[in-house]
């Protein structure tokens, strides 16, 4: 665009100079770039044209079809006029040739018989010569001159600008010469065209007309020759010449062929129908070239708007498909993919829906959970749970009861996501249930609840029969319930399957016992309960598998050593110290790119 700026300012000023101030020279230096630049802009243009015109693949077919199939039959017929052209032009300039080597020939005798005779006989002889070849060359001549610089000869002398077949004669005594004009008398019998020797000067002869019915065909063809002469002031010494012949190839045709011109025409006439024949191939292979490249290229134009139209995000666009060949099954395959596409648009979309859905069902399921532990005299609590997905099947809580004392569970419902959560709410709808229920059948005589009206075993066991009642066979967890006493320091648990806390004393883990089997599974199972006191400094860890069974590269466990060993380097520390160093010890330990597991931890330490 600028070059297109800078050339009409070139231009303007072009045109200021040539007729405002009259310089012709500052005109032609400012017209020397213009000239360039308009060079550059017609040449972008011309490549902005093609590539254009070229874009669409029917036109780059159709293009690379003339290219294949008719240019080189253009071709072909061009050789074939040119190669005609130059045999027939080429045959003519022999003919006359030899016309003209044979008129020469002819007077080698005359003049030797001449040069022969006496001197006194020599004019009776050349007067007979002259009657009995007046038929043939009526213009012939015959010279006598004296010895000198011509020698034997049988060519063409040029004498006064015009030229002669002749032959000369050398005698003891005299040269004799015998020369005959070259004008139309050499083609009389002959109807291969016109000729002239020279570059200047009328042609002799007649060019004959075309041949009847192939007037379009038959056009004149002119070619040269090389042609040498001696001449009549310079007879020691050869010049080059040329040789001008004017013939159609009807002509030659007639001229070769010993049955005249009806052969020619008989072999035009086959000729011109192989070429007939030829052209019809080539038309008829045209028509089915530009019928398969419709073909093709309708099944490319189609899938071409097929996928501008998936682009736009229109899936149910379909792409007509005819026949029953390879592009077609391609039209098939398109419309198969774009089911496919289709439907799976709709599985994302609901897919999005669901992730959508567990996304808010792990904010509500956030809720569930202990938002922060209850203040006790003697212990002090923390708890996490970090899903794997987005909801989690882990479950734990803590409910400070109304004399002051605390209840706490843990538990790990079997299977993950959805189903695992919703399970995990129903315990912990029924805990919490059972507490109240408890504390309303607990009142003492002066109206006091007490916790020694709690059994964990109790709880368990209800636990267990209402989610049998209430869920799948195949659902169930482990679950650990604990009571403890603010005042006597004594934690009275029932562990039903699940893995064994740790409770640290004075750097002494100890794992507490499982007394019954999971909850969920059996209606009838009975469970116990046990005690524990927690002095001042002790530890109580509680925790789910998600911790203890996240493997590193050479498939180890983390286990419960490592998780002690943890819990004993941190053990001074704040309870949300220790959990925070225990879940960056087992992420760390885990090579999975992903959390394999819930993790649910929960400490509590006995204060002074």
């Amino acid at each position: 665009m600028k070059l297109g700026y800078v050339l009409l300012g070139l231009l303007a000023l072009y045109a200021v100079l040539e007729w405002g101030v009259r310089s012709t020279g500052l005109a032609l230096l400012v017209a020397i770039p213009a000239f360039f630049i308009a060079l550059i802009l017609l040449v972008r243009a011309t490549h902005r044209v093609i590539r254009q015109s070229i874009w669409r693949l029917r036109n780059r077919l159709y293009v690379t079809y003339v290219f294949i199939g008719v240019v080189p039959i253009v071709l072909i017929l061009a050789l074939i006029a040119v190669g005609t052209w130059i045999l027939s032009a080429q045959i003519g300039v022999y003919v006359v040739t030899n016309e003209l080597d044979r008129r020469a020939t002819m007077l080698a005798a005359p003049a030797r018989i001449i040069a022969q005779a006496k001197p006194t006989e020599r004019p009776a002889v050349i007067e007979r010569l002259s009657a009995i070849l007046s038929d043939r060359m009526p213009d012939l001549k015959f010279s006598v001159l004296p010895r000198g610089a011509w020698k034997d000869y049988v060519g063409y002398i040029l004498r006064d600008g015009k030229y002669y077949s002749a032959a000369v004669a050398d005698a003891d005594d005299a040269s004799v010469i015998a020369m005959a004009p070259i004008d139309a008398e050499v083609l009389k019998n002959s109807e291969i065209g016109a000729f002239r020797v020279g570059g200047s000067g009328p042609f002799q002869g007649t060019v004959p007309p075309p041949a009847s019915g192939f007037e379009n065909f038959d056009f004149r063809a002119e070619y040269f020759g090389p042609i040498s002469e001696v001449r009549w002031n310079d007879p020691g010494a050869q010049h080059s010449d040329v040789l001008w012949v004017t013939t159609r190839p009807s002509a030659v045709l007639g001229t070769l062929f010993r049955n005249g011109l009806d052969a020619a025409q008989a072999a035009t006439v086959g000729f011109l129908a192989i070429l007939f024949l030829l052209l019809l191939g080539e038309l008829i292979s045209l028509v089915i070239g530009i019928s398969l490249t419709r073909t093709i290229t309708s099944a490319v134009h189609g899938l071409y708007e097929g996928t501008e139209r998936i682009g736009k995000g229109d899936f149910s666009w379909r792409i007509p498909v005819k026949g029953n060949d390879q592009l077609a099954e391609l039209g098939k395959s398109f419309n198969q993919m774009t089911t496919q596409i289709e439907n799976l648009v709709v599985i994302a979309k609901e897919k999005e829906r669901l992730q959508s859905e567990v996304l808010i069902a792990g904010e509500v399921q956030k809720q569930l959970f202990p938002r922060s532990a209850p203040t006790m005299r003697t212990i002090e609590m923390v708890g996490t749970c970090k899903a794997a997905r987005m909801v989690s099947g882990d479950y734990y809580d803590y409910v400070a009861l109304p004399d002051g004392n605390l209840a706490l569970a843990v538990g790990d419902v079997a299977g993950k996501g959805i189903s695992a959560a919703l399970l995990m709410a129903s315990i912990q709808s029924i805990m919490r249930t059972q507490l109240a229920a408890g504390l309303s059948r607990a009142a003492t005589a002066g109206g006091q609840p007490s916790v020694l009206h709690y059994s964990t075993s109790k709880i368990v066991a209800q636990l267990n029969r209402q989610l049998y009642a209430s869920t799948a066979p195949e659902k169930y967890a482990t679950f650990f319930f604990g009571l403890y006493d603010d005042q006597s320091r004594v934690l009275t648990y029932t562990n039903a399957g699940h893995l064994q806390p740790l409770l640290l004393h004075k750097g002494v883990p100890t794992q507490l016992e499982v007394t019954g089997t999971v909850v969920g599974a059996f209606p009838m199972i009975e469970y116990e309960e046990q005690t524990v006191a927690m002095h001042a400094g002790d530890l109580l860890i509680a925790y789910t598998d998600g911790v203890t069974e996240p493997e590193n590269a050479y498939g180890q466990e983390f286990g419960v050593e490592r998780l002690t060993e943890t819990a004993l380097k941190y053990q001074s520390c704040e309870p949300t110290e220790v959990v925070a160093r225990i879940m960056e010890a087992v992420t760390q330990w885990s090579s999975a790119p992903e959390q394999p597991d819930d993790m649910t931890l929960v400490i509590a330490r006995g204060m002074a």
